[in-house]
C-alpha cells in the first residue's frame, strides 16, 4: 500500500496545505518517512491523517466559487469501531462547509471495506449540504463497499451508482471533472 499515492496531477490547480481554508493548511509532508500505517501496511506519506487509525484522505481539490471539494480516501471506513464518519464530519467536512463548500465528491477506489454503525452523522451531513443546495457523490467505490452502504441504509444520503461506479476521472481537469459530476447529479436528482 505504500506505493499508492494520492492523486497529484491537480497540484498545479490546488494544494490543500497552501489553502488557508483547508483543515490541512501548513501541514508538512515527507517524501521518505513512512509514519502512518493501516493495520500492518505502511501507506504513502502524502496521505492525510484525520484521526482514524484505518481511514486516511487527501483533499485534492477545492473550488470555493462553485462550492466543490474533491476528497480521495484510502483504507478501511470503520464507523463501528472508530466512528470514522464522526471524525470526517466534525474535523474535516464541517470546516470545509464553514468555508463555503457544499458539493462533496468522494473518490473511494482505495476504500477496502466499510463497517457501519448508526446513520446520525450521514443524515446530519446530508441535511447540511441539502440546505445549501449541495450533495455528496461517491465515485469509483468498490461494489462490496457500496453494498455495505446499502445494507446499512445510508446509501440514500449519497449520489452513487451508474456512471459514478466506473469513472475515468484522472485525465480530466478538476473543473471539467466537477462540472461533469454536477451535471450527472442534477439529472439523478431531477
Amino acid at each position: 500500500m505504500h506505493t499508492l499515492e494520492p492523486f497529484y496531477r491537480w497540484r498545479s490547480f490546488y494544494v490543500a496545505s497552501e489553502d488557508v481554508n483547508s483543515p490541512f493548511y501548513q501541514r508538512e509532508y515527507s517524501e521518505f518517512e513512512f509514519t502512518h500505517a493501516i493495520y500492518d501496511h505502511v501507506i504513502h506519506p502524502q496521505w492525510d491523517e484525520i484521526g482514524s487509525p484505518t481511514l486516511f484522505m487527501k483533499l485534492i481539490y477545492a473550488d470555493y466559487m462553485d462550492g466543490y471539494a474533491v476528497i480521495e480516501l484510502i483504507g478501511e471506513w470503520n464507523d463501528c469501531i472508530h466512528n470514522d464518519i464522526m471524525i470526517l464530519k466534525r474535523d474535516i467536512i464541517d470546516e470545509l462547509m464553514n468555508a463555503g463548500l457544499s458539493k462533496f465528491i468522494l473518490i473511494g477506489e482505495n476504500v477496502l471495506n466499510f463497517h457501519s454503525s448508526d446513520d446520525c452523522y450521514y443524515e446530519e451531513w446530508f441535511e447540511d449540504v441539502e440546505d445549501l443546495g449541495g450533495w455528496i457523490a461517491l465515485i469509483n467505490f468498490r461494489e462490496h463497499v457500496i453494498q455495505e452502504f446499502s445494507s446499512a441504509n445510508i446509501d440514500h444520503y449519497f449520489v452513487c451508482g451508474g456512471k459514478l461506479d466506473d469513472l475515468s476521472w484522472r485525465t480530466l481537469s478538476p473543473e471539467k471533472f466537477c462540472s461533469n459530476i454536477e451535471k450527472y447529479v442534477q439529472k439523478r436528482l431531477a
